[in-house]
Order: structure tokens, then C-alpha cells, then sequence
């Protein structure tokens, strides 16, 4: 078993890595003083590279992926995509959440259409636009659906609204916090098998945080596994061996994904264990 606890360093001239968190801390000011959530996180990212971020609850995931985006700054340290610092959001760096954050009063084809128009809107005038957003409900398989206010759809189909209208941008960064988290077991198998065949079809670069051990197991190429907070860093990170594509079945049937597991669970559940477990 390959693990690493800390981010192997470039070579001597070699180009920077397509992601780089280097050295990054986020210290939040309360009544009470500083409380710091990151310490000295660093990470690289090559593109098109399918990471998740696993730990404790209050250990800074979110937090950390909210840098990435570009939805805060660190309070020393840096982000950077492609060589150039992340100071703010952009649409190179498109955001799925939990709750799917769809506006209510417009079709899945609206809400899609919005995010491309707003970005593209020289789209809009050749008839582009349209074909885009068409394409990318057909991609998530909900052509049918395309009228359809989010009222009317399952859990499981705003979510892919959610990553249809990510990925209708194109963006360089595809950032998951938690996307399955509220979906019954059934219907966030199906996803996890939906979202990597569209990843093996695009390879856009993601970075994904869940809590569950066997979804990053099953969806990444390295788990990132981060300890308590606070002033939580990166504890371990796991390189998965499983070759791809990959199949549910057969990857269970490997004796070194359980050896992967076993790794993963004593980290989080003995040497990083809540104290109230």
C-alpha cells in the first residue's frame, strides 16, 4: 500500500503542477481569539486528477475547497491553478453542492441556461447556448425532465441539474462538497457511477469531499485524509492502485481495496478518532 504524508515537491524546473495548495492557513477571528481550521496545508493536483477530501466533521474540508473556489482567502499561504493565484470565484472553478442551489421557479433547463448565459452571453445569440444546456441535461440523462421546475424532480435529479449546469462552463476545476450526502443509498450508488463516467469522458479535474471511506474508494485516484480540527492539516494521503474504468463489483472483490479500507478506517476512527466516539 502507497501512502504519503505530505505532497511529493516538483522537480528542479520542471512546470508547476496543474493545482498547487501551497502552505495554507485559514485562522478565523472569535470573541474568544484566533481559532485556526488549517495548518499548513499543501497539495498537487495534476489535471484531470480525481481527488477526495475525507476527515471528521470541523476538520476544515469544506473550508479548504471554499479556497479553491475562491470563496475565501487564506490567511497565509496560496492557491494556485495553473501558476496563477486564486483571489475570487470564476466559472474555471464551477462549485456542485449538497443542497443543489437551483432557483425554484425556473426549469432544469433554466437554471442550466442561467449559469451558461451569465458566463457565455455571446452564446446566447447564435443559438449556442441552447445546444449546450441540451446536451449537457441529455450527458446527465434528463432530456425528459428538461421543463420540469425543481419541485418536480427527485433529490437524485437536481443533483444532476446541479452538475449538468458545472459542467456546461467547461470548467478547468470541478469542486464536490458532499454531493450525495442527502441522496438515499440507492440512488447515490447510481450517481457515483454516473459522475465517473462522465469524469472518464471529460477528465476534468475534481476535488471532492464525502464521508464515506467506500465512495472515495470507489471514485478517486487519491484520498486525501485530513485530521481533527482544529488547526487540522492533510494526516495521510492514500494512492489508489485500482485501474480504471472501474466496476462496483469487481473493485469489492480485490483484496487490496480492503487493505485500503482498513487503512482509511483506523485512521479516522483510531488515530484520528472524535473524542466523543
Amino acid at each position: 500500500m502507497q501512502t504519503l504524508t505530505s505532497p511529493q515537491p516538483s522537480a528542479t524546473g520542471a512546470a508547476e503542477p496543474f493545482l498547487v495548495i501551497d502552505g495554507v492557513s485559514k485562522v478565523y477571528p472569535t470573541p474568544n481569539g484566533p481559532y485556526p481550521v488549517l495548518d499548513n496545508i499543501s497539495l498537487e493536483v495534476a489535471e484531470g486528477e480525481f481527488i477526495c477530501v475525507i476527515g471528521h466533521s470541523g476538520c476544515g474540508k469544506s473550508t479548504l475547497l471554499d479556497l479553491v473556489s475562491g470563496f475565501g482567502q487564506p490567511t497565509s499561504g496560496e492557491v494556485r491553478l495553473e501558476s496563477v493565484p486564486i483571489r475570487e470565484p470564476g466559472p474555471d472553478r464551477m462549485v456542485v453542492f449538497q443542497n443543489y442551489s437551483l432557483l425554484p421557479w425556473m426549469s432544469a433547463a433554466e437554471n442550466v441556461a442561467l449559469a451558461v448565459n451569465t458566463v457565455f452571453p455571446h452564446l446566447k445569440r447564435n443559438g449556442d447556448a441552447s445546444r449546450i444546456v441540451e446536451s449537457h441535461l441529455a450527458m446527465v440523462g434528463l432530456s425528459e425532465a428538461a421543463d420540469k421546475r425543481p419541485a418536480s424532480l427527485s433529490g437524485g435529479m437536481k443533483q444532476r441539474v446541479s452538475i449538468a449546469r458545472a459542467l456546461a462552463l467547461q470548467p478547468k476545476v470541478l469542486i464536490l462538497d458532499e454531493p450525495f450526502g442527502a441522496l438515499d443509498p440507492i440512488t447515490k450508488e447510481e450517481l457515483q457511477e454516473e459522475l465517473l463516467r462522465i469524469w472518464q469522458e471529460h477528465r476534468v479535474t475534481v476535488l471532492m469531499i464525502t464521508h464515506s471511506i467506500d465512495e472515495a474508494l470507489f471514485l478517486a485516484d487519491r484520498v486525501v485524509m485530513m485530521t481533527n480540527g482544529p488547526a487540522a492539516t492533510i494526516g495521510e494521503i492514500l494512492e489508489l492502485p485500482f485501474p480504471r474504468p472501474r466496476q462496483r463489483a469487481q473493485l469489492m472483490e480485490m483484496p487490496e481495496y480492503y487493505d485500503y479500507r482498513n487503512h482509511a478506517l483506523d485512521f479516522l476512527y483510531r488515530r484520528f478518532a472524535h473524542d466523543d466516539q
